[in-house]
């Protein structure tokens, strides 16, 4: 098993778990590349973490395309891409079943999404800033970087998680988190669903660590064993 130091930045007015994960070796003293996973808010906070840690980021993973774990990104794809041309930017990826929440068209979507969550898009308002596209659109099996793909619907129709099996690491986005699972009442969302990503995460290694988009850390084996399905 590979030891990761894994940086996490809580970001946003709903307190989202932004990851930052080392792609190399971090005693070889050369560059690190990282891997940015769901930055929902706080852009420069985010940036400044980076660049603290001399890390470069080389994708920007998302593990859904709800706005309280993408907001940041429209900034650092602008800050990501200063003088580069595009060729050394970060690759940005999310579910296909989740690409709608991507691109110029998607502020619709965002609107309609926080609504049923809020009662109004007041906040998306508030922090909207026209998305990118994806770079990566990502499937069941599919790796990017050290991670396979698995797709785990229910919180929305393209939830993933993004599993490093070599270092035992697992971020699940809002599908599990410490004592509690994703809500399945927004537009998109299945509690069917939902639960048959959580069996499939349950019958994983227990010792798997959770890293989840809201709250604290955990494995797979303390979250099984709370009987929640």
């Amino acid at each position: 098993m590979t030891e990761k130091n894994i940086t996490n930045i809580v970001v946003g007015e709903i307190a989202t778990n932004c990851w930052i994960y080392p792609l190399s070796g971090q005693n070889s003293g050369a560059p690190v590349d990282c891997a940015i996973i769901d930055p929902g808010a706080d852009a420069d906070k985010i940036i400044s973490a980076v660049k603290q840690l001399n890390y470069t980021p080389k994708f920007i993973l998302l593990t859904h395309g709800h706005f309280d774990h993408i907001a940041a990104l429209p900034d650092l794809f602008t800050e990501y891409n200063k003088g580069s041309n595009g060729e050394n930017s970060p690759q940005i990826a999310i579910c296909r079943g989740d690409s709608k929440y991507l691109g110029p068209a998607s502020y619709e979507e965002h609107c309609k999404s926080f609504a049923a969550a809020a009662g109004n898009s007041v906040y998306i308002d508030r922090f909207w800033k026209d998305m990118p596209d994806a770079h990566l659109l990502l499937e069941e099996g599919d790796t990017v970087g050290p991670f396979s793909v698995l797709h785990v619907p229910g919180h929305t129709p393209g939830s993933i998680a993004f599993w490093d099996k070599e270092a035992k690491n697992l971020f699940t986005g809002d599908t599990l988190f410490y004592y509690g699972y994703g809500r399945t009442d927004l537009p998109g969302g299945s509690e069917p669903e939902l639960v048959k990503s959580l069996k499939r995460i349950f019958a994983m290694d227990g010792d798997i660590r959770v890293f989840p988009g809201h709250g604290s850390a955990t494995t797979i084996g303390a979250e099984a064993g709370r009987g929640m399905v």
